[in-house]
Parts: C-alpha cells; sequence; structure tokens
C-alpha cells in the first residue's frame, strides 16, 4: 500500500450505476475500502473495474454496519491516520473531503463533520430539510454535542477516534451513535460547510421524504433503547 496515510470508507448497496465513478473520484494517494452490503445488482462486478479494496457482506446489513466493517479493515494498516466516510451515491464532494483533511491536520481535532446546512443542498425538498432539522433537534439534545446537520455521512476522524468508535447500529440511525459517542468521549469536533447534491439518482437511493422518516424513527428508537 505504500506510504498511503488516508482511507475513504465507502459503504456500497446496489450502486452498480454509480460505484466506478464515485471511486475514481478519489485520488490514487489515498486508500480506498468499499464494503459491499448485500448487493442484489452488478455492484461487485463493477467493484472489480476499480482500484479500491473491497469487503463482501454476504446479506444486506445495514450503512453502520458497513461503515464499521470498513472502518474495520482499514485498521489493519498501522499507517492509515485519517479517516473519511463517502457516500457511494455521488452526492459527496471530493474537494470538500480534501478541505475537511487540511482541517482535521491543521486544528488537531479528533474529528471534522460536514454540515449541508453551513454549505448549500442542492434541490433539497422543504418536508425533507424539516424532518432533519427535527432529527438534528433531537441529537443534541440527547447528546453534549452541538451541531448544525447530524446525518451527514461526510465525516473525517483521526486513528484513535475509529479505534474507539465502535458503531452498534447497523441502520441509519448510526449517524446519531456517532454524535453520541463524540460526546460521551468528549471528543474534540469541528463542523465545516459542504455541499450535498441530491438528483434522481440519489433520491432513488434513498434520500426521499420516506428515508427522512425512517431516520427520524431511528433516532427516537435509540434514545428508547438506552
Amino acid at each position: 500500500m505504500g506510504q498511503k496515510t488516508v482511507a475513504f470508507i465507502i459503504p456500497v448497496f446496489n450502486e452498480q450505476a454509480v460505484i466506478v465513478k464515485t471511486v475514481e473520484k478519489i485520488p490514487e494517494k489515498f486508500l480506498t475500502v468499499c464494503v459491499n452490503d448485500g448487493s442484489r445488482d452488478d455492484t461487485e462486478i463493477e467493484l472489480k473495474r476499480t482500484r479500491a479494496l473491497v469487503v463482501n457482506h454476504p446479506i444486506n446489513i445495514g450503512q453502520g454496519a458497513a461503515l464499521q466493517t470498513g472502518i474495520d479493515y482499514a485498521l489493519q494498516f498501522p499507517e492509515i491516520g485519517y479517516f473519511v466516510t463517502f457516500d457511494a451515491d455521488g452526492q459527496h464532494s471530493i474537494e470538500d473531503a480534501l478541505g475537511m483533511l487540511d482541517t482535521i491536520k491543521k486544528t488537531k481535532v479528533d474529528i471534522v463533520v460536514g454540515s449541508r446546512f453551513l454549505g448549500k443542498a442542492h434541490n433539497i425538498s422543504l418536508s425533507k430539510k424539516l424532518l432533519l432539522k427535527l432529527a438534528i433537534k433531537f441529537t443534541n439534545y440527547f447528546s453534549d454535542v452541538t451541531l448544525t446537520d447530524t446525518h451527514n455521512g461526510l465525516r473525517v476522524f483521526n486513528r484513535k477516534f475509529a479505534e474507539n468508535i465502535n458503531i452498534e447500529m447497523p441502520g441509519m440511525a448510526h449517524a446519531s451513535e456517532i454524535i453520541d459517542k463524540m460526546g460521551r468521549g468528549k471528543w474534540k469536533y469541528v463542523e465545516v460547510p459542504v455541499t450535498i447534491k441530491y438528483d434522481d439518482y440519489s433520491k432513488s437511493k434513498g434520500q426521499s421524504m420516506l428515508n427522512s422518516i425512517n431516520i427520524l424513527v431511528d433516532v427516537v428508537l435509540s434514545r428508547t433503547r438506552r
């Protein structure tokens, strides 16, 4: 692997149409780990066309579980000092991720969190925005962390945080779990503006109104289980 010190972790589920393009966005100087979370289309075939290291889940477990698998895999490489969680569907900007890497190195915080509400969210519906805002209020209320965007999948964190994160919630509620762990562990963090692009494809992959409701339900249920 050479002297690669940054790992991009990409959870992947039924992304045959875009995964090659998404991986190609990531500079070759970084390690790319794709976790194929039980895809039922030709995602596995398409991943073989990329330079990514691939871990396959035999069945679909959920994005949280896929992220933890990818983090555990990348931790095998002692030279990896920084981890980037990056969505497979193309809604994240590689320029934002590179900027967040610069931020974590300059500020010496443990985690940098992206915020579409400090930055831009192209083509986001009003209903989705309102539901996400409600989920933010829930998450901030129950944690010791205050953020403007608690369900943004674009994050950068250091190795120490990666070694301690241990995501237990397999589905979308893992985002709130990560925030909880940030607060309970007193990890140093900073939030930065990022751009999220919603298009017909990303909406078909779970960026719909129904998914926003599911996120809110997961947040509420996660609190009752604690």
